[in-house]
């Protein structure tokens, strides 16, 4: 078992390729020293490199007018961030939706399960 009060990142992601299709369930957990073995992901390194560099923003997005998306489908893949991060509780939706999903999905890839850059593909 975990000492969770060393543990600064504890996010449980949970993806879908499409509607109805499977889902599959990772893990980040880290502290100050870097992930952890209880961590599931392909790379956890990577996904917690993205983690610490676009969490916040993402995580927990600033109130303002909704921005301006470009309206392109970037394909039917989903996935829910939940847990904790820096002491906060985490409940995020990823999608592919439009070019400012897309655009999310492409930023936290790693986290995500796939490489920075990815199609979105699981």
């Amino acid at each position: 078992m975990t000492d969770t009060a060393n543990t600064q990142i504890d996010l449980t992601i949970r993806l879908s390729d499409a509607p109805g299709a499977p889902e599959y369930t990772f893990r980040l957990e880290a502290g100050d020293g870097g992930p952890t073995a209880a961590s599931t992901l392909p790379d956890p390194a990577a996904a917690l490199e993205v983690v610490r560099r676009h969490g916040e923003a993402i995580f927990f997005p600033k109130p303002g007018p909704p921005p301006l998306c470009t309206q392109q489908y970037g394909g039917p893949q989903t996935a829910v961030v939940t847990g904790r991060y820096l002491g906060r509780e985490v409940n995020c939706r990823f999608s592919r939706t439009d070019g400012c999903e897309i655009a999310r999905w492409r930023a936290m890839a790693p986290l995500l399960g796939g490489s920075a850059g990815s199609t979105g593909a699981i």
